[in-house]
């Protein structure tokens, strides 16, 4: 089942909120400078909006995403205002109340019922709960490939079988061949389902960023098996030169990204997780140029219940070992297993 999982995907082809900061790509921040999660200028206001219980500029700005096909912003701004409504779901319900039929409020509400179902005890039989708010997610606007990706990671959490996560699949790449949420939600299918099987999510990877454009969030899915691999522990080995591989494609893909902006920070997070374990300072610590004073809790978040101290320490350790001084930080920090809570 897993070859037959790897090779068939790949040809269907149909917080924390914060500041946001102005600190050049290049210039080195103090440890109170660096951010965590923070929203970028087009989420910042939305947010703002929403903290006072105002949902028009979320409103605004999910029919921009709409509007202009931006998938893959519009999964993330998705993701960071359902969280946002996990403590303020009146928020949320007062938008729903006032258009019960918007597209995007009825996104936002069922990233939000999937997150809640998520962590109750009773994972499967609460997500199965939920599939109604994913269905009038999907049809309110059919070009949309987010309320799929969403269904993608429903389907995992709530045990779907291989036929029915293919023919999800087959609906995600129709709107959206190279989405990046879509590309990770079948490339955690893989790797819950078949457990160990690092392999075959690096032949995924491999395929989909062959595909897609070269500015594609996809091209740095290799680095998200090489985490997976990396943080496991189980399966069979991985050639180093493989590892290697993705890494060098996500490097390829960072400078073609805005510099010093939170929108592409957490790729770079997840790229300089990689190549510290890797021990490649000299390339991680141009990654840090690149990422300026933005930290992410993923991934530091699945080593660390305090990710942004951890990054402040694994950004210490770069610098040090480009310096060629010695880390005042023990080495067995950048290990650890990978937590079941990032869905």
């Amino acid at each position: 089942m897993v070859g037959t999982m790897a090779m068939q995907l790949p040809f269907i082809r149909a917080s924390r909120m914060t500041r946001t900061a102005s600190h050049p790509a290049g210039e080195p921040c103090a440890d109170d400078e660096v951010l965590l999660d923070a929203p970028d200028a087009r989420l910042s206001p939305a947010l703002v909006a929403a903290a006072r219980g105002d949902h028009g500029p979320a409103t605004g700005l999910l029919l921009a995403t709409r509007a202009a096909g931006e998938w893959e912003r519009r999964d993330r701004y998705v993701t960071r205002l359902a969280a946002f409504a996990r403590s303020r779901p009146e928020w949320l319900d007062a938008w729903l109340a006032t258009s019960p039929k918007d597209p995007d409020a009825l996104l936002v509400g069922a990233q939000l019922a999937v997150d809640r179902a998520w962590r109750s005890p009773a994972r499967a039989e609460a997500l199965r709960e939920v599939s109604p708010l994913i269905t009038a997610a999907a049809r309110g606007d059919q070009r949309d490939p987010v309320p799929w990706r969403l269904a993608l990671d429903h389907a995992r959490g709530a045990q779907a079988g291989h036929t029915y996560f293919e023919e999800l699949w087959a609906a995600a790449v129709r709107r959206a061949p190279h989405h990046y949420g879509c590309h990770v939600a079948a490339l955690r299918y893989l790797a819950t389902y078949w457990h160990g099987s690092h392999h075959e999510c690096f032949d995924f990877a491999d395929r989909a960023a062959q595909d897609a454009p070269a500015d594609a969030l996809v091209q740095a899915l290799g680095v998200r098996a090489a985490f997976g691999y990396l943080t496991d522990g189980c399966g069979p080995e991985v050639p180093r030169e493989r590892l290697d591989a993705a890494a060098d494609r996500a490097i390829a893909l960072s400078p073609r990204l805005p510099a010093a902006d939170p929108w592409p920070a957490r790729m770079r997070n997840l790229l300089l997780f990689v190549l510290v374990r890797l021990e490649r300072w000299p390339d991680a610590a141009e990654q840090l140029r690149l990422n300026g004073p933005y930290a992410t809790s993923f991934p530091w978040d699945q080593v660390s219940d305090d990710p942004l101290g951890h990054f402040l320490r694994v950004r210490d350790d770069v610098r040090a070992a480009v310096a060629g001084e010695p880390s005042d930080h023990p080495r067995s920090e950048r290990g650890g297993r990978v937590r079941s809570g990032d869905h």
